[in-house]
C-alpha cells in the first residue's frame, strides 16, 4: 500500500503546491485576482467534472483488467476514456461567451467579476488537456505504476511555478500579466503533461505489451460499459462542482474579505486534502486489482490501510490549523502589507477551525469512496451526491442568513454526513461482489 500510495500521494500533492504558489502570487501581485480565483476555478471545475470524472475512471478498468491478466483489454479501455477527452475539447471553448453572464448573475464586486470572468475563459484552453491527462494518468496507476505519475506531475508542477514567477510579475523580459499570466502558466503545463504522457505511452516496451497502436479503433461495447460505471462516478463530480460552485458563488455576496478568506482557507486546506486523492486513487486500485483475483479480503485489508494513513495525515494538518494556522499563511502575508493582510488573516484563522473540524470526515470519505469505486458501485455514490448535495445547498442557503459563519457550518456538516454515508456503505459489504469488466472474460 505505501509503494503504491506513496507516489499518488507526491503526485496529487504537487497539485496542490502548484495552486498554493500560484495563489500565493497572486496575493502578492492583488488580493481582488487571488479572490477571483476561487469562483472562477471552481466554476472551471464544474464545467470539466463530468468528462474528467468519466475519464479518470478507466484506473479501475485497467487495474480490473490487469488483476485479470488482460494486456490487451487495458490498451483498448485506455483509448475509449482518450476519445472523450479529445471529443470535448472543442466543446468546452463554447462555454467561453457565457461567462460574462455566469459572474454578472453572481453579483460579485465589478473589480472582482471582470477578474473572474478573464481567468475563467483563458483556463476553458486547458479543460480538453486536464481530461486528456486524467485518461492517461489512469493508465498507469491502474497498473500501479505510479512513479512515472509522480515524476510527470512534479515536472508539470516546476514548469507551472516557474511560468507563473515570470508572467505574473513580469520577469525574464516578459510584461507583468497578473491573473492572465497564471491562467497562461496553467495552460502550458496542462498540455505540457499530454504530451509527457503521450511519449511514455507510445515507448516501446510499453506500447507492444497494451496494444496500444492495435486497440486504437472505437470499440462500442467497451465504451458502453465506461459509461455505465464511470457515467455515474463523472455525474457525481458534476454534481459536487455545480453545487459547490453554486455556494461559493453565494458566499460571494458576503464581501471582498471574506470571499478571500475563504479562498485562503480552502486554498491552504488543498495542501492536505489533494494529496488525499491520491490515497482514494490508490485504494481504488487495490481494489479493483484484488476482486478480480478472487482477493476481496485483501482489498478490504487494503481499505483499511489507507484509512489509517488517511487520518493520520489529515489529524496532522487539522492540529496546525488549530494551533500554528500562522505558519501556513505565512507565505501569502510575506508579499502583503500587515495593515492590508491582518483583517483577512484573523477570518482566515477562523475558518481553518471549521477546517480541522471537518478534515478526518473527509479523509473517511475520500477512502472508503476510492473502495466502492474501485469494485463499481458507482451508482449509489452518485445517489448519495445528489441527494447531500440537494440537503447541503439547501442548508448553506438557509445559514447564509446567519452570516459567513452560518455558511461554513452547512459546508461542515455537509463534508461530515459524507463520511459517514460512505463508511456505512462499505461496512454493508456489496461492492465484494462487484466487478466492471465482462464476468467471462478468458485469460491471455
Amino acid at each position: 500500500m505505501l509503494r503504491l500510495t506513496l507516489p499518488l500521494v507526491i503526485s496529487t500533492g504537487s497539485w496542490s503546491v502548484m495552486m498554493f504558489v500560484d495563489r500565493m502570487f497572486l496575493m502578492w501581485y492583488s488580493p481582488d485576482m487571488m479572490a477571483a480565483t476561487m469562483p472562477a476555478g471552481m466554476l472551471y471545475w464544474a464545467m470539466i467534472s463530468f468528462p474528467l470524472g468519466l475519464t479518470a475512471y478507466v484506473n479501475t478498468f485497467v487495474a480490473q483488467y490487469y488483476g485479470a491478466q488482460r494486456p490487451d483489454r487495458i490498451g483498448a479501455a485506455t483509448w475509449q476514456g482518450l476519445r472523450i477527452g479529445w471529443y470535448g475539447t472543442p466543446l468546452f471553448l463554447c462555454v467561453i461567451p457565457l461567462a460574462p453572464l455566469i459572474f454578472a448573475w453572481a453579483g460579485h464586486d465589478p473589480l472582482v467579476q471582470a477578474y473572474e470572468v478573464i481567468y475563467f475563459q483563458l483556463l476553458t484552453f486547458a479543460a480538453g488537456g486536464a481530461v486528456i491527462g486524467a485518461g492517461q494518468a489512469a493508465f498507469f496507476t491502474g497498473r500501479g505504476v505510479t512513479r512515472v505519475v509522480m515524476l510527470v506531475d512534479v515536472a508539470a508542477m516546476i514548469l507551472n511555478i516557474w511560468l507563473n514567477y515570470l508572467w505574473i510579475f513580469g520577469h525574464g523580459g516578459f510584461p507583468p500579466m497578473g491573473l492572465e499570466g497564471a491562467a497562461y502558466a496553467t495552460i502550458v503545463s496542462t498540455w505540457f503533461k499530454v504530451a509527457v504522457f503521450g511519449a511514455l505511452m507510445y515507448h516501446e516496451p510499453t506500447r507492444l505489451t497494451y496494444h496500444l497502436i492495435t486497440t486504437r479503433r472505437f470499440d462500442a461495447s467497451l465504451f458502453r460499459r465506461l459509461i455505465v460505471f464511470g457515467g455515474p462516478s463523472g455525474l457525481q463530480f458534476l454534481i459536487e462542482g455545480i453545487c459547490f460552485s453554486l455556494i461559493v458563488l453565494l458566499m460571494g455576496r458576503f464581501g471582498t474579505e471574506a470571499m478571500t478568506a475563504t479562498t485562503l482557507a480552502f486554498n491552504v486546506n488543498s495542501v492536505a486534502f489533494v494529496p488525499m486523492l491520491g490515497i482514494g486513487i490508490a485504494t481504488s486500485t487495490l481494489v479493483g486489482q484484488q476482486l478480480t483475483r478472487g482477493q476481496p479480503d485483501l482489498a478490504a485489508r487494503a481499505t483499511w490501510t489507507a484509512l489509517v494513513f488517511a487520518l493520520i495525515y489529515s489529524l496532522g494538518f487539522g492540529l496546525l490549523y488549530v494551533l500554528a494556522p500562522d505558519l501556513l499563511l505565512l507565505g501569502y502575508a510575506a508579499g502583503v502589507s500587515e495593515q492590508e493582510f491582518g483583517p483577512i488573516r484573523d477570518l482566515t484563522v477562523i475558518l481553518l477551525r471549521f477546517v480541522a473540524a471537518y478534515c478526518l470526515f473527509d479523509a473517511m470519505q475520500m477512502v472508503f469512496v476510492g473502495a466502492i469505486k474501485g469494485a463499481g458501485d458507482t451508482w449509489f455514490v452518485l445517489v448519495t451526491t445528489i441527494l447531500v448535495s440537494i440537503l447541503g445547498v439547501a442548508a448553506c442557503w438557509y445559514a447564509s442568513g446567519w452570516g459567513l459563519m452560518g455558511w461554513w457550518y452547512a459546508v461542515t456538516g455537509w463534508i461530515c454526513l459524507l463520511g459517514l454515508i460512505y463508511l456505512g456503505r462499505f461496512l454493508q459489504g456489496n461492492w465484494r461482489t462487484m466487478r466492471v469488466i465482462e464476468s467471462d472474460l478468458p485469460t491471455c
